[in-house]
């Protein structure tokens, strides 16, 4: 479950899309890099360090913003200021992308895994087919094409299905009416 509390709601967004991961491979960031460095007119701020740092940073054109490891704190201003959040690996879940979700944020996201389920074409942003530029690029354009209809109190209520609360009520409903069962039937 996610602190969804913890996660600041802001309907106005800023001028920028954003990234936050480890750099590693299997997330992709080099696939997000490199479909906006074909984008010069939009701006990617990235957040994370880890092993494939330099890879991404060669790949990195100067609309692009690379600002390593922040703190949590800087991390959820970032993410409650932009104009979308993209997420390009393939995840059973992806927490990120939900607490994006949770300030309002639309997520832009590679159609398999955990976004399937976290998040809903046209109404908490867009899915991209296949983790290829192209495929990114034309998401980025859809996305741009139809940002009007993207509500931020809808997408963050969208991300409450994942929260601690919710969670923490439906374990205890389930738990109560296992043991009501039990002592019923025995």
């Amino acid at each position: 479950p996610i602190e969804i509390s913890r996660f600041k709601f802001q309907e106005g967004k800023e001028d920028y899309y954003m990234t936050a991961s480890r750099m590693v491979p299997y997330k992709r960031i080099d696939v997000i890099v490199k479909a906006f460095s074909k984008m010069p007119d939009k701006k990617l701020v990235v957040i994370g360090d880890g092993p494939d740092m330099d890879k991404i940073v060669g790949k990195s054109g100067s609309n692009i913003e690379i600002l390593g490891y922040q703190s949590f704190s800087k991390l959820k201003d970032f993410m409650s200021r932009a104009k979308a959040f993209v997420f390009a690996a393939e995840e059973d879940f992806g927490i990120v992308p939900v607490e994006d979700q949770a300030c309002g944020t639309p997520v832009i996201a590679y159609a398999k895994g955990g976004a399937l389920e976290t998040g809903k074409e046209g109404v908490t942003g867009v899915f991209f087919e296949h983790q290829t530029v192209e495929s990114l690029c034309n998401a980025v354009l859809r996305f741009e094409s139809t940002i009007n209809q993207f509500d931020a109190q809808v997408i963050r209520e969208n991300a409450e299905r994942f929260s601690d609360v919710r969670f923490r009520s439906e374990l205890v409903e389930y738990v109560d009416k296992c043991y009501k069962e039990f002592f019923t039937i025995n």
